[in-house]
């Protein structure tokens, strides 16, 4: 990189297009930036359906291919195995070869993880093919938010975000749909196929729609292309906004980049202010996993057919437990426009212990129809909070809180804590359930989310209203976690 391309444009040259860059002049940044949410989140869409879908095709896949209590583990498990690694080496791509590319490498997984596990013969090739589908999903779960949270104006940043929350649910509820809809009219031992392979039809489009779009304006700018990043800003930015935002942008460009020459772990190794802030991203990750979310989704229609209702019946109720996450997803975007996240997310945390709480007093009870619909009724509750609150509002502030030098480091290592985290307890929460029992498991989960409000009433800042660059600023001038707590409105 020459001297040429760093120096700050006082007025932006017309630089040759780079790929996928957005043309001057046209559609109202509003609009714009909707199109643009609609297509990068098709990964969140992909992110939940390939999660979701397995809960419906365990039950015809576990016959056909033959699983132990142990296989169906490593079935399930081996998603987030793939998952961990792939927000890992995600965070490094979209940090080296930016965001844009970062999602298309992972459209490109998706595809080829869908027709694998859909066509695999036996369960090395399940498992190869859950691999892969994986690591696109856990470096979709980096890349999706870090792009949409430098893409998005301050003012808008938490909606904008969080819609990839929803539409992770989305695509968990269009699987549970989708399970159901096969299951009544497909039929057969290998149904299973189809629910798998659907996952091909949104990878194909992410694919093709991210060709049109372009890096977000702080990638350009650590990169020392101002000319695009303003080009970028214009399109998603009112003009009055532009100058004010691409001055700061450009400021905070020019100060990361010497701090960027240095490994991500050098960086680490030398700004302690950074190293407190991975420490609050890791524990977010680690709070979210630990709502124990994904073994509702994983293992509900399981859990469901266990209580005495049939396969069908369980299939059938799970689309509830959809409609539910994606109804408090809606509404945690609505109160995230009103309210700070920091005392929602304490809310959220001891709802979810609570909830949990109400799930273990059910299964103590006498088996029976009745009990069933009284679990799934916990579980909709449970789902209820866990998605108003801790999940959108977790995924929005891992999106927030890291420094642009190592942002997609940073980010990646948080996520990978959490796709270890889940993997752990989805690995292990049949194995848990056999041996202390369903009830005894929920009450394990109230004891870890108790804990997950304490280290949120004691350690997270606030971050609503301020850009990244001013959220940024703020780490910077912290000498403490007593610090960061000062300012939590």
């Amino acid at each position: 990189m020459t001297a040429n391309d760093t120096a700050r444009p006082s007025t932006p040259a017309a630089p040759t297009t780079a790929p996928g860059s957005p043309p001057s002049g046209g559609t109202a940044p509003r609009r714009y930036l909707t199109g643009l949410t609609v297509i990068s989140t098709l990964g969140g869409l992909l992110f939940g359906y390939d999660t979701g879908v397995i809960s419906g095709a365990l039950l015809y896949l576990r016959d056909d291919l033959q699983l132990t209590a142990l296989s169906e583990g490593v079935v399930v498990s081996s998603l987030l195995f793939g998952a961990m690694f792939g927000a890992l080496f995600g965070g490094r791509i979209a940090d080296r070869l930016g965001r844009r590319t970062g999602l298309l490498l992972c459209a490109g997984m998706f595809l080829l993880g869908a027709l694998g596990s859909a066509l695999a013969p036996d369960v090395t090739v399940m498992v190869v093919a859950r691999v892969l589908l994986g690591l696109a999903v856990g470096s979709a779960s980096v890349t999706v938010p870090l792009f949409l949270a430098e893409m998005a104006p301050a003012d808008r940043r938490g909606r904008i975000v969080t819609i990839n929350e929803l539409m992770i649910v989305s695509g968990q509820l269009l699987a549970f749909v989708v399970n159901s809809i096969i299951d009544a009219t497909v039929g057969g031992d290998h149904v299973w196929r189809v629910m798998l392979g659907v996952a091909a039809i949104p990878a194909v489009l992410l694919l093709v729609g991210m060709l049109f779009l372009p890096d977000s304006p702080r990638w350009y700018a650590l990169r020392g292309r101002y000319a695009d990043t303003r080009r970028v800003l214009e399109r998603t930015r009112p003009a009055a906004d532009v100058d004010a935002e691409y001055a700061q942008i450009v400021e905070h460009a020019e100060a990361d980049t010497a701090e960027e020459q240095k490994s991500p772990l050098a960086t680490l190794r030398a700004h302690p202010w950074m190293r407190r802030v991975l420490w609050i991203g890791i524990g977010l990750a680690a709070l979210q996993q630990g709502s124990g979310v994904n073994t509702i989704i994983y293992y509900g229609t399981t859990i469901l057919e266990s209580t005495g209702l049939g396969a069908s019946a369980s299939i059938i109720a799970t689309v509830s437990l959809g409609v539910i996450a994606v109804l408090g997803c809606l509404l945690g975007i609505y109160l995230l426009g009103r309210f700070d996240r920091r005392p929602l997310l304490i809310i959220g945390t001891i709802g979810v212990a609570s909830s949990h709480a109400v799930l273990a007093v059910c299964f103590l009870l006498p088996e029976s129809t009745a009990v069933s619909y009284l679990i799934l009724g916990a579980m909709l509750l449970f789902m209820l909070i866990v998605q108003t609150f801790a999940g959108p509002i977790v995924w929005l502030m891992l999106s927030e809180i890291f420094p642009a030098a190592i942002r997609g480091f940073a980010m990646g290592l948080a996520i990978f804590v959490l796709w270890g985290v889940n993997t752990v307890i989805s690995f292990g929460f049949p194995i848990m359930a056999e041996t202390v029992g369903s009830a005894g498991t929920f009450a394990i989960f109230i004891v870890i989310n108790a804990c997950s409000a304490v280290f949120v009433i004691r350690c997270l800042p606030e971050t609503r209203g301020r850009s990244l660059e001013q959220i940024e600023d703020r780490f910077r001038r912290s000498t403490t976690m007593s610090d960061l707590k000062g300012d939590n409105r």
